[in-house]
């Protein structure tokens, strides 16, 4: 460890690992440290075991449960669109290699009444969709082709439409969409996660619904726009981690008293271990490694089950979403319900894992997600985990400490890769093109 790197990062979270990956292929010489002595961090996917660990105070989990061993569980449970920004991230590192994939069973929403739809993505699904009546489905119809078939560099397409000036909410009046419609377009398809969005230009949340119908094609007998690892998440920042090994990356888990060193400027120059320093160009990090350069930005309540049935109302899904719109639950923001189960390799034969989140409003977090938890019916255990969000104070283009944002409530990957996308650009001073299939090998 007593040397000198390009960088040193800090925590084997998943963001952390994709730009240790990111920096490692480009040629960096690359220092990567974490407090545990296993990867994820706050990604991870724990063992029987170690939940009960964590949340029980160490108490021994019922034989009724099945072997600690056949338990994966995700500490921050999340699906990946499967024409999203990670899934091009994976395959333009070739980190797909590593890594096997199901495709998510369905993806549905809550609406008035507490009853469960399924989310029409296209055209077809919406004049087949009990979420609205018949003259609505000819409305949503034509607002679904217009999306789909919108490009932003063929003005023909555009229909006349400014999407850069004209708000969303504009855009919904235009083809006449009714607020349910629009409640469920919004927050199921472009996963929006309050109403500000509304008033915003409507482009990104065109490009949002997009992105939505096209991973619902991206790959074969898709039911979902999602995908998700076989074994869980934890997968993830060690597939990640992998790269970066191949390409000259060291790992170092279990390392106590990490600390940042700074010099009389400020400037991150290092990192210190056990009376061990090794020096750097920069630090990249997650938030719980910069005392003094963070702030909390809100909270985060989860709440994850272990279930001997499906969540009920979703055709026996071996894996689905369930989006709550803040209007339908009289919140100000979304609810999540994240269900896989033994069909992923993460649980014992014959069990379901289910997690309720949302962002705190009250101070009664658990409560809060009683109306996600009603859909779930009965439970086996349940555990409960209120984070903290952290942000950056400080951006690091002076101080060369890069840190990344906490994980939020969302139970996908696409504000996790918009920081990683940041954080990216502020380290290289250039952007992230996910465009390529295959990144360029050096």
């Amino acid at each position: 460890m007593d040397e000198s790197y390009d960088a040193i990062v800090l925590g084997t979270g998943l963001k952390e690992c994709i730009l240790s990956g990111l920096l490692s292929v480009e040629g960096k010489k690359v220092l990567h440290m974490d407090r545990n002595n296993y990867y994820g961090a706050e990604t991870a996917s724990l063992n029987l075991k170690q939940v009960f660990e964590q949340f029980k105070g160490g108490a021994a989990p019922p034989e009724s449960l099945g072997a600690s061993r056949e338990y994966n569980l995700d500490m921050i449970p999340k699906f990946m669109m499967a024409n999203g920004k990670l899934v091009r991230a994976l395959i333009k590192m070739d980190a797909t290699k590593y890594l096997e994939f199901k495709a998510v069973d369905g993806s549905y929403v809550l609406t008035k009444g507490g009853k469960i739809h399924k989310v029409p993505a296209t055209d077809g699904e919406a004049l087949k969709s009990p979420l609205m009546g018949l003259f609505e489905k000819r409305r949503a119809r034509t607002f679904f082709i217009y999306v789909q078939d919108y490009e932003e560099d063929d003005p023909k397409t555009h229909k006349g439409h400014d999407l850069t000036r004209m708000t969303m909410k504009e855009l919904y009046e235009k083809f006449g969409l009714e607020p349910n419609t629009i409640d469920f377009v919004g927050h199921s398809l472009a996963l929006q996660r309050d109403d500000d969005y509304m008033n915003k230009p409507a482009l990104p949340t065109v490009k949002a619904i997009k992105l939505y119908e096209e991973s619902m094609s991206r790959f074969p007998n898709m039911n979902s726009p999602y995908i998700y690892p076989l074994y869980g998440l934890g997968e993830l920042p060690q597939s990640f981690a992998r790269l970066s090994a191949v390409y000259g990356g060291t790992y170092m888990l279990n390392k106590p008293d990490i600390q940042v060193i700074y010099d009389e400027n400020g400037v991150a120059r290092g990192v210190s271990s056990e009376n061990v320093t090794a020096n750097c160009n920069f630090v990249v990090g997650d938030p719980s490694y910069f005392p003094g350069k963070v702030k909390k930005v809100a909270q985060v309540v989860r709440a994850m089950c272990i279930m001997n049935h499906p969540v009920p109302n979703t055709n026996d899904s071996y894996s689905c979403q369930i989006v709550l719109p803040q209007k339908q639950i009289n919140r100000k923001t979304d609810m999540y319900v994240f269900c896989t189960s033994y069909a992923h390799n993460v649980a014992a034969k014959g069990k379901w894992i289910a997690s309720v989140s949302t962002t705190v409003e009250t101070a009664d977090p658990e409560g809060e997600l009683a109306p996600g938890l009603a859909l779930l019916g009965p439970v086996e255990e349940k555990f409960i985990c209120v984070s903290d969000v952290f942000a950056p104070t400080d951006m690091g283009e002076e101080s060369k400490a890069f840190i990344s944002t906490g994980y939020d409530a969302t139970t996908h990957f696409e504000t996790v890769m918009i920081d990683v996308m940041d954080m990216y650009t502020r380290i290289t001073g250039k952007s992230l093109d996910l465009s390529d299939m295959a990144i360029e090998r050096k």
